[in-house]
């Protein structure tokens, strides 16, 4: 077994951190903005766990070394998604999942928006915006969520909002931004470290909440699908000349942590129930992060139609919290992925975003490559 250690390039190389005069003329010619005062806000600009932002330019590097020349990229499991956005181009076709609907929105927006949206989304964007909120604009997400999660001014705004986008959007795609912008405004007035397993105990934020305009290059998202479905059936259905591979480690479920924001997206207004204002999760529990996870991980490989395997792993160090402890260990992933081709192991050094509880040292991010053979 090979292994190598990487030193990562830096980000600003991989992916610029301001925005480029580039980036906001595509934007604007998406959705025919007429210089109002609303900001721009970009993909990365979201807390999410495991998020690999950070090791994009790590990622890439290994893309470059070892895939030679491809056309098609699946981001199975894609979260934020920012993997598959940066290697989005008018050459590559990005085939971008994730099983919440809170994600599927924001990668849809970011990575499926392929033609323009309409010439009102400004104007929908600059009246939610100014909505007034009364006492009496009392509402589901405030009764549930305020004073807790948000501020209660927030938190009846964000409710009044959610009702408006299904008021004012006029199609799916109107909708699917709209929601977008929301929950990327609500992730910066949320009294959260970023999840919404638990939220600190002072309230003590200030800012109100203020709708952006997701930044999107149209022209690179030609081509592109964005699928919301458990990984393990989308497997059996497309192709792809490269799968990244980025499960769940551990016993954390994403639907606890992101409970919240599919709520607010669903909008089924469900009964939510104990400290944390939870509600049925079942439909989107992963199997990734139960005593079955390695026998999901043998199905997805072993199914897999592509040429190259990605397979990002956090191995978390010493946690000291069990829930944090891998539930796939490092020799099985190796034995999973031997089945389909060769692998090597590429490793780098990083300090991966989690919950926040216990402590965790040494973490190495490695990603497992595989030539599938007779590919």
């Amino acid at each position: 077994m090979n292994y190598a250690t990487f030193n990562q390039p830096s980000l600003i190389s991989e992916i610029t951190t301001s925005l480029s005069e580039h980036d906001i003329q595509e934007t604007s010619s998406l959705l025919s903005l007429s210089g109002s005062n609303l900001t721009f806000v970009k993909q990365q600009s979201r807390r999410y766990l495991g998020c690999k932002y950070k090791l994009v330019g790590f990622i890439k590097q290994i893309l470059d070394l070892r895939c030679g020349s491809w056309r098609t990229f699946c981001d199975i499991f894609a979260g934020t998604g920012v993997v598959g956005a940066a290697v989005n181009s008018p050459e590559v076709k990005i085939k971008s999942n994730d099983l919440l609907r809170c994600n599927y929105v924001c990668l849809q927006t970011f990575l499926g928006m392929q033609n323009k949206v309409c010439d009102q989304l400004e104007q929908h964007l600059i009246h939610l915006n100014s909505l007034k909120c009364k006492k009496s604009d009392e509402n589901y997400f405030s009764q549930h969520f305020g004073g807790t999660y948000f501020s209660q001014e927030n938190a009846v705004k964000i409710g009044v909002i959610r009702e408006e986008i299904d008021s004012i959007a006029n199609d799916d795609n109107e909708k699917v931004f709209l929601l977008c912008s929301l929950l990327y405004a609500v992730d910066k007035v949320a009294n959260t470290v970023g999840h919404y397993d638990a939220y600190r105990k002072s309230l003590d934020l200030q800012n109100l909440i203020n709708l952006q305009i997701p930044l999107i290059d149209p022209k690179k998202n030609q081509g592109n699908r964005v699928y919301c479905e458990d990984a393990n059936n989308l497997i059996r259905k497309i192709e792809c000349d490269v799968l990244y591979i980025d499960p769940p480690y551990n016993s954390r479920q994403y639907s606890d942590a992101y409970h919240v924001l599919e709520n607010l997206v669903e909008w089924k207004k469900p009964d939510v129930y104990g400290k944390a204002k939870k509600m049925d999760r079942s439909h989107i529990k992963s199997l990734y992060c139960v005593n079955g996870a390695r026998d999901s991980l043998a199905d997805l490989v072993e199914q897999a139609n592509c040429g190259h395997i990605l397979l990002s792993y956090n191995n978390t160090g010493s946690s000291l919290d069990n829930r944090s402890n891998a539930r796939i260990t490092q020799e099985e992933i190796i034995q999973i992925l031997s089945a389909k081709g060769k692998v090597e192991v590429f490793e780098t050094q990083h300090r991966a975003f989690t919950t926040g509880n216990g402590k965790s040292d040494n973490n190495v991010e490695q990603v497992f490559y595989c030539r599938v053979k007779n590919r």
